[in-house]
């Protein structure tokens, strides 16, 4: 069997949960309480794909402007970034641009880039449109969740690079609540 390892960072600004994304993704915990990263964080999780073994490095990147100079050293060889805003902020998702941006001065040309819209269980508070998100994605040729379901065998596209991977919801053990996280757009 084939192993592979993906470094993939998580980018975007500070507070958008790029932390509980990386906690979710590789320890199925999701935190309330979580802080603003520091420099750089890491986790890792394997996974099968295709007979495959896939060691997904996640790197979790400061969101605050001091860190940049640190955090943008992790872009280069990553295969993959996810490019987080809160869809309740919308000064989240104006600074898209510019981290996008940054990640292409400083990371390979191959990487596969996608938008993530995160906080859904703050839904009621949207304030960036879906329909805004994914126009953006089209415009920059990046990858987002309507790609991702919309994709043929035959697609060229950034999204068909992307691997479907399904995290269950986590549930806080004390209410039984379902907390929701981590949707794309």
């Amino acid at each position: 069997m084939k192993h592979y390892e993906w470094p993939i960072v998580l980018i975007g600004d500070s507070g958008v949960g790029k932390s509980n994304l990386l906690s979710r993704f590789t320890r199925n915990e999701f935190n309330l309480e979580s802080k603003s990263t520091i420099g750089v964080e890491f986790a890792t999780r394997s996974i099968q794909v295709d007979g495959k073994t896939i060691k997904a490095q996640i790197w979790d990147t400061a969101g605050q402007e001091r860190y940049r100079a640190i955090t943008s050293a992790y872009y280069r060889g990553a295969v993959g970034a996810l490019l987080v805003y809160d869809i309740a902020k919308h000064l989240t998702y104006e600074n898209v641009e510019r981290w996008l941006k940054e990640l292409r001065d400083h990371a390979d040309n191959n990487i596969v880039i996608m938008l993530v819209g995160n906080k859904s269980d703050l839904r009621h508070l949207r304030a960036v449109p879906t329909d805004e998100a994914r126009a953006f994605a089209e415009i920059y040729r990046i990858v987002s969740q309507k790609q991702i379901a919309d994709r043929s065998a035959h697609d060229e596209s950034p999204g068909n690079n992307v691997v479907d991977i399904s995290v269950p919801p986590t549930t806080d053990g004390q209410k039984g609540n379902k907390l929701q996280c981590c949707q794309s757009l």
